[in-house]
């Protein structure tokens, strides 16, 4: 009887995990850690966008990095002064450790002056996206 007891909350334990990373992952939101933290054109290896730039940490064997690239450099072309730059987290360590990129990929959305506004660990939905790159123009 313990062991069906434990089994059926190991169970809900990982259908709640489950449910939580599930609406979560690729939600993009506001870290208070991101407050003042800046990238510059040097660092991230492209010029900075006019309006707002789209920073992908990508690995190399990350599937969910494939459509992300696609989704943001969908975003890029729709509107003006948005410029989506791609980076490699394995060759670029020192930035992944400082900016604290847990998993791949991590998107980050920057201002004109290169402020990170918002992230989104996982693959973002495009309305997502959106609505963070006008949020990070706004400001």
């Amino acid at each position: 009887m313990t062991g069906l007891v434990v089994c059926v909350a190991v169970f809900a334990a990982a259908g709640i995990f489950g449910l939580v990373h599930r609406r979560t992952d690729g939600r993009t939101r506001v870290r208070s850690k991101d407050d003042g933290t800046r990238l510059t054109a040097a660092e991230i290896g492209g010029a900075l966008g006019e309006r707002a730039t789209l920073v992908q940490f990508s690995s190399a064997f990350c599937a969910p990095c494939r459509a992300t690239r696609r989704t943001l450099a969908e975003v890029a072309e729709m509107v003006d002064g948005v410029v989506h730059v791609e980076i490699d987290a394995e060759a670029h360590l020192d930035l992944v450790r400082r900016l604290s990129i847990l998993k791949t990929p991590t998107v980050l959305v920057l201002d004109r002056n290169g402020a990170v506004r918002r992230r989104a660990a996982g693959q973002p939905r495009k309305a997502d996206v959106i609505a963070a790159v006008g949020a990070a123009v706004d400001q």
